[in-house]
């Protein structure tokens, strides 16, 4: 059974590597849906996450991949986790100042803010302070991050890349990720949060967002033949820019997250874009 799953796997990857994403993506509905973990005081959905990787772990030994067979190598791991870092702190730290700079110049008197709350669409008023919060933010957002970019960038992009090249095999694995982020909306607007234009802009704006980064995350991983570099700029866009910087304003907080995020992932991407074209010559051919 286990040779028989492995070799069509290997013969038919998009059509596997959809199969199991649907697999997540329900468990994720359901948390979203039912459980809803993000309402507890958690603030976080990441049940579905956990089971995610004992997803991807049931598949690795499918396919008998080891963890560094897909971008989980230990050598000079710290070294590109901060290399990751440093690229979220600086193309952040450019959409941060363009931020407040547009705040200040309409008189929104805008200041900084460490806290930790829920990332929600609609606006989240709570606000935590307690190292508690901090620490649970960091621990689970490791998980998230190691779930979604062990599946996508690890675990997809190479099963695809083995049978396709990489640009067609990172494209699917962007649109999967990009459809992978649209429970949060659809659970806004089912819930009468948002309308159904904003909904439609929503989804379509996520699939181009996180399609970005996925593009971006897969060919550092192309480039390096490691993950750790866009886990670490994974971590810093979940952890710092979404969670835990706020700007505030006399009208709300983070009025322009959105727009902060986007501007700094379009940076982000033009950045390793160069990179990549800089370096192709030297890229090896499969992952």
């Amino acid at each position: 059974m286990k040779e028989i799953l492995k070799e069509n796997i290997l013969n038919k990857p998009i059509l596997y590597s959809f199969i199991i994403f649907m697999i997540c993506l329900v468990i994720r509905i359901v948390e979203y849906f039912i459980i809803k973990t993000d309402t507890t005081f958690i603030s976080e959905n990441f049940i579905h996450k956990l089971i995610g990787i004992i997803i991807l772990l049931f598949f690795l030994k499918v396919m008998n991949y080891k963890f560094k067979d897909i971008g989980f190598e230990k050598n000079k791991f710290f070294k590109y986790l901060i290399y990751g870092l440093i690229l979220g702190g600086i193309c952040f730290g450019i959409s941060y100042f363009i931020e407040y700079i547009t705040l200040y110049a309409n008189s929104r008197n805008p200041s900084f803010e460490l806290y930790v709350n829920g990332f929600c669409l609609v606006g989240n008023e709570v606000k935590h302070t307690e190292i508690i919060f901090f620490i649970l933010c960091i621990l689970l957002n490791i998980v998230n991050v190691i779930m979604e970019e062990g599946i996508f960038r690890g675990f997809f992009l190479k099963v695809i890349n083995n049978k396709n090249n990489f640009l067609k095999s990172n494209m699917i694995v962007a649109l999967l990720f990009g459809l992978w982020h649209f429970v949060m909306p659809l659970r806004s607007v089912i819930n009468g949060d948002m309308n159904l234009i904003s909904f439609i802009v929503m989804i379509l704006g996520y699939i181009v967002l996180a399609g970005i980064m996925s593009i971006k995350w897969g060919m550092l991983y192309k480039m390096t033949g490691s993950l750790f570099i866009g886990i670490g700029d994974h971590l810093f866009n979940n952890i710092i820019a979404t969670n835990v910087l706020h700007i505030v304003t006399n009208t709300g907080a983070d009025e322009l997250q959105i727009v902060r995020i986007l501007i700094a992932q379009i940076i982000s991407f033009m950045i390793v874009c160069l990179i990549y074209k800089k370096m192709k010559n030297k890229i090896p051919s499969n992952l």
